[in-house]
């Protein structure tokens, strides 16, 4: 079995301090096989922000796999906005922007959505669409497959947001391949998909799991949460874990369950 925990949205520079601490602590007593981290690590990608963000990641446990956002781009340095939009991101958080972790039962993939031409919506390009095929489409069906991005493949009903710019053609490769997960943030929203339901991708059904925001201060209606998830061959269980400020605490508010089928990922009964 691998566990993960799934973080989104931390939003250094609008964080409730009073969350680190407790989060940390829970995320160390989870034992996770992985820590994800599925962007907009800051709210205006300054230095000082990145800094406390990558203080924050330090404390975490490793391995991790971890993508920029939108807000990790410059937005009114133009100079830097175009011309060197995740400068500070690669200075202070990672260099690598498509980061691979490959074990015996698990395969996560991250990839970078956010583009210097939008404000806040993102993108997958060819380049990045030929890269999942060849992380993804020669492992072998005993492995776990998940992709990390920012900008999300679902959205909720009613949501005023848009899915990821060329998802289609992503969600192609990525039904090929065989995927089984994908995980974004940028909602501040707790959210599980299927990709069956929106799109029409050879047969296969990935589930599509949003995280809310794990420190901001932005929670848009919903309280500070983020995902373990357990993978144990056929099966799939995603915990919500929510900010409970009265007890300070995360405490496991839901959870859904998921098999393997031959068409995919569905619901458990």
């Amino acid at each position: 079995m691998r566990t993960l925990v799934h973080l989104s949205d931390l939003h250094f520079g609008r964080v409730d301090k009073a969350i680190l601490g407790p989060l940390i602590d829970r995320i160390w007593r989870i034992e996770p096989s992985v820590v994800v981290i599925s962007g907009d690590l800051t709210q205006r990608a300054r230095s000082a922000e990145f800094a406390e963000a990558r203080a924050f990641l330090d404390a975490l446990p490793a391995p991790q796999i971890v993508v920029p956002g939108n807000h990790d781009v410059p937005l009114y340095n133009v100079f830097d906005r175009f011309l060197r939009p995740l400068d500070k991101y690669r200075r202070h958080i990672t260099d690598d922007l498509s980061p691979f972790h490959l074990d015996a039962e698990l395969a996560v993939l991250g990839i970078n959505t956010a583009r210097s031409l939008t404000i806040k919506d993102g993108r997958i390009n060819a380049r990045q669409i030929e890269g999942i095929k060849a992380r993804m489409c020669e492992l072998g069906p005993e492995i776990t497959k998940i992709v990390v991005t920012h900008h999300p493949f679902d959205l909720p009903e009613n949501s005023p947001h848009a899915i990821v710019g060329r998802a289609r053609q992503a969600m192609a490769a990525i039904a090929s391949c065989g995927v089984d997960i994908i995980l974004s943030g940028h909602l501040h929203m707790s959210h599980t998909g299927h990709s069956a339901e929106r799109f029409e991708a050879g047969g296969h059904s990935s589930l599509i799991i949003q995280a809310g925001t794990a420190t901001s201060t932005r929670g848009r209606g919903e309280q500070n949460a983020f995902n373990v998830i357990r993978v144990s061959g056929h099966k799939i269980d995603i915990e919500r874990n929510f900010w409970e400020p009265e007890s300070g605490i995360f405490r496991i508010a839901g959870a859904e369950h998921f098999e393997e089928t031959a068409r995919g990922w569905v619901r458990a009964a």
